[in-house]
């Protein structure tokens, strides 16, 4: 394939072609350089692999399809012996009367066999029909349930993301996969018939047959391959494409798309990858038509050459007229068969191609999902300690953290301050066990976050950013999917709505806490972000009232949409949320909301470089006091603003 053109909105948005190259895995490469034996080969495996999903999916419907394919194939070869025989019957010496008279019966099982053949038919398109839903809902609850059980430092990879993407089409590939082996079924089995009755009637016919359908099996095989490298190749480009389309419509992006003229200059770059796309699609359509007149022609002189080996047969007085007859309409119903069978086996390796990328990313999930079955955390702990944990992201040539340690005891409050890019975020990850460090390591009252089992220690963790997720789902919802597993009532969820002071903003809801907070659906609402950040709050309430249990609630920039006079009120409630069974580790940019913190850390470049109460930091005049006071100044409260010092390293015995 030629080396694909970038056009220039991909240099411009994404800072360069969006491919994936080909060659980056030597076994998925070794997958592609195939031939038509090959395939043939594989094919009992890639129809076990789907006829396994089908019998988990609707057993009775696959053996009625089984049934019915097997007895269509039955008939294919009863009707070429009707055939024959009604052929023997007319062209036998007597007159026109008693040549017909004779065919009569062959005729009447002929129609029989017409009239089963339909009800076979009819039957196994129906249960078909039935299991191909059936069949994708499988492989996409597979793919949905491997994914939302992957490590979150998956998620991050930009190599696991690729096979995301990828697997993405294995759904649709195996619902197509099962009308293409019955379609398979139904035309081995016909060739099956074929070939006996074309092995009775001359040894030579069937090789002449099969001479006949090989071009087009090479030329779809070369067209598949092709197609299959042209889809691994583009499907970034394709996603960027959809992300530019999504960008335009989409409501968070409507406001600057109008007032700053993105809409124009977005779609000019749509459309401009859009033909870079096409002159893709061009090369392989050019491609194709090549590969298949080449293939049409040898297909062409190879029937030349059977209905030239026919005639000498004929005139060397090795066929008669009625067996040529019928060897003529066995070739021609069998070669137009077994292209059809080619052709199904040859798109069946190309669906089994994504099937298998939706295979390899179970088995790669499998290897980095969230760990089960470890120790239970006990209900009563005394702290969550880090000691000098370490962790670097894979594309980030500086660790995230460095060394850093602390301490977070039950039933404090305590701050993490740093300027962005301090390491903060992945701090509060590590501490939820969303990240295991590279090294160093995090215990939960004593026992290693490696040793537990993760997901009941996630139950233990409560949090509240500034971008949590704004659910598409009712008010009520929104609560309760803090614990979604916690049935409640609209009652049952009227503390946490007071507690986050949301009252007013249900009310004002045409429909209450069933009113569904999506306006792109009909009768859909929307909240501001204040409002929202209350509804986060009554989540927040929700999932720790329901923890009786020792617990961490991680609180990151709660109050980023809130006015003054709100903010101070939910820091206020956020404080009361500490109690001897929960400790809250704050994280925030408003200095005034540490004050009351029971312990302050204060992170740069992923190291603690200070930690104490707010008055100790304050009289060691460091980091900490010179970023409260320089936002104090902003305020009024400082007409000078203490210049930040440069990071001391810790000493050797102290806290990293």
């Amino acid at each position: 394939m030629e080396e694909p053109k970038v056009s220039a909105a991909e240099e411009e948005l994404f800072g360069g072609p969006l491919r994936y190259d080909m060659g980056w895995n030597e076994h998925e490469r070794a997958r592609l350089e195939t031939s038509l034996l090959t395939a043939l080969r594989a094919m009992p495996r890639v129809a076990w692999s789907t006829l396994r999903r089908a019998w988990r999916a609707d057993r009775n419907a696959l053996l009625v399809v089984g049934v019915s394919e097997i007895g269509q194939g039955i008939v294919a070869a009863v009707q070429l012996l009707v055939l024959n025989a009604i052929m023997h019957a007319l062209l036998t010496p007597g007159t026109a009367t008693e040549r017909v008279r004779s065919a009569v019966p062959a005729m009447i099982v002929g129609a029989v066999v017409a009239g089963v053949n339909s009800v076979l038919a009819s039957l196994s398109t129906s249960r078909a029909g039935r299991l191909e839903p059936l069949v994708e809902r499988v492989v996409t609850v597979e793919y949905l349930e491997t994914a939302q059980a992957a490590e979150l430092e998956a998620i991050e990879d930009p190599a696991y993301r690729r096979l995301l993407d990828i697997a993405y089409y294995g759904a649709a590939s195996a619902r197509r996969m099962i009308s293409l082996c019955v379609a398979a079924l139904n035309g081995a089995i016909a060739l099956v018939s074929t070939a006996g009755i074309l092995s009775v009637l001359h040894w030579a016919l069937f090789p002449m047959l099969l001479l006949i359908v090989a071009p087009r099996g090479w030329g779809a095989m070369r067209v598949a391959q092709r197609r299959y490298i042209s889809v691994q190749t583009w499907v970034e480009h394709l996603r960027a494409s959809r992300l530019i389309a999504n960008l335009l419509t989409e409501r968070s992006a409507a406001q600057e798309v109008r007032l700053h003229a993105v809409g124009p200059f977005l779609l000019d770059r749509y459309r401009d990858m859009a033909e870079s796309a096409e002159a893709e699609q061009k090369q392989l359509a050019d491609r194709k038509a090549a590969t298949e007149l080449t293939a049409t022609a040898l297909s062409g002189l190879a029937t030349t050459a059977t209905y030239g080996v026919m005639l000498w047969l004929i005139t060397a007085g090795q066929m008669s007229l009625a067996v040529a007859t019928t060897a003529v309409y066995a070739i021609r119903s069998g070669s137009a068969g077994l292209g059809s069978l080619v052709m199904n086996i040859n798109s069946l390796h190309e669906e089994a191609l994504y099937v298998q990328d939706h295979v390899k990313f179970v088995e790669e999930s499998g290897r980095r999902t969230l760990p089960t079955g470890g120790r239970e955390l006990p209900d009563r702990i005394d702290a969550v300690v880090l000691d000098r944990v370490t962790y670097r992201y894979p594309d980030r040539e500086h660790p995230a953290l460095d060394a850093a340690s602390l301490t977070v005891p039950m039933g404090s409050v305590v701050a993490v301050v740093g300027e962005n890019g301090s390491g903060k975020s992945t701090l509060m990850k590590v501490i939820s066990g969303l990240l295991t460090p590279q090294s160093g390591s995090v215990h939960w009252g004593g026992v290693p976050v490696q040793d537990l089992d993760r997901p009941r220690l996630f139950e233990r963790v409560s949090q509240l950013t500034q971008d949590f997720q704004r659910w598409p789902f009712t008010a009520a919802l929104n609560i309760r999917i803090g614990r979604p597993g916690h049935a409640a009532t609209s009652e049952d969820l009227k503390p946490s709505v007071d507690y986050a002071a949301a009252q007013s903003v249900i009310e004002k809801l045409p429909g209450g806490m069933g009113t569904l907070l999506a306006r792109q659906f009909r009768g859909g609402g929307e909240l501001s972000g204040g409002e929202w950040q209350k509804v986060g709050l009554a989540r927040t309430h929700w999932r720790t009232k329901t923890c009786t249990a020792d617990s961490v609630l991680i609180v990151d920039e709660p109050t980023s949409a809130l006015d003054p006079e709100a903010e101070i009120e939910a820091f206020d409630r956020i404080r009361d949320l500490a109690a001897p069974h929960r400790a809250v580790v704050l994280v925030t940019h408003r200095m005034s909301g540490v004050r009351w913190a029971d312990l302050i850390y204060v992170l740069r470049r992923g190291r603690v470089v200070e930690q104490g109460t707010h008055a100790e930091l304050l009289a060691a005049n460091g980091r900490y006091a010179a970023m409260f006071r320089t936002q104090a100044a902003q305020y009024g409260h400082d007409d000078h603003p203490v210049t930040m010092p440069a990071p001391a390293r810790p000493p050797a015995s102290e806290p990293a």
